[in-house]
C-alpha cells in the first residue's frame, strides 16, 4: 500500500489542535485496512519525523435523514500519532 493511500487527510479541529500543542500528537484519517505499522511508516516518510506511538480507532458513520429517506455516512478510521518532542509537522502549524 502506498503512503498516500494510507494517510487520507489530516483532521484539523479545535480538539486536535489542543492535543498538538499539549502532547505533540497529530490526528489523521487513514485507510480502513491500514495497521499501526503502515501508518507509522507513512507518517515518517511523508513528514520526515520520528514517530513514538500510534493509536488507531474505528469511527462509526452517523445516521442521517432527509425527509422520508434515511441513510448512513461511511465508517472511517482515525489515527492519533505522537511524534518526538523536537519534531514538528509543519502542515499543521499553518492551520
Amino acid at each position: 500500500m502506498n503512503q498516500y493511500d494510507v494517510i487520507r487527510r489530516p483532521i484539523i479541529t479545535e480538539k486536535s489542535s489542543l492535543t498538538k500543542d499539549a502532547s505533540n500528537q497529530y490526528v489523521f484519517e487513514v485507510a480502513r485496512d491500514a495497521n499501526k505499522i503502515e501508518i507509522r511508516k507513512a507518517v515518517e516518510q511523508l513528514f520526515k519525523v520520528k514517530v513514538l506511538s500510534v493509536q488507531v480507532m474505528n469511527m462509526e458513520g452517523k445516521k442521517r435523514r432527509l425527509g422520508k429517506s434515511s441513510g448512513k455516512r461511511s465508517d472511517w478510521r482515525k489515527a492519533i500519532v505522537r511524534v518526538s518532542g523536537k519534531d514538528k509537522i509543519t502542515f499543521f502549524e499553518g492551520a
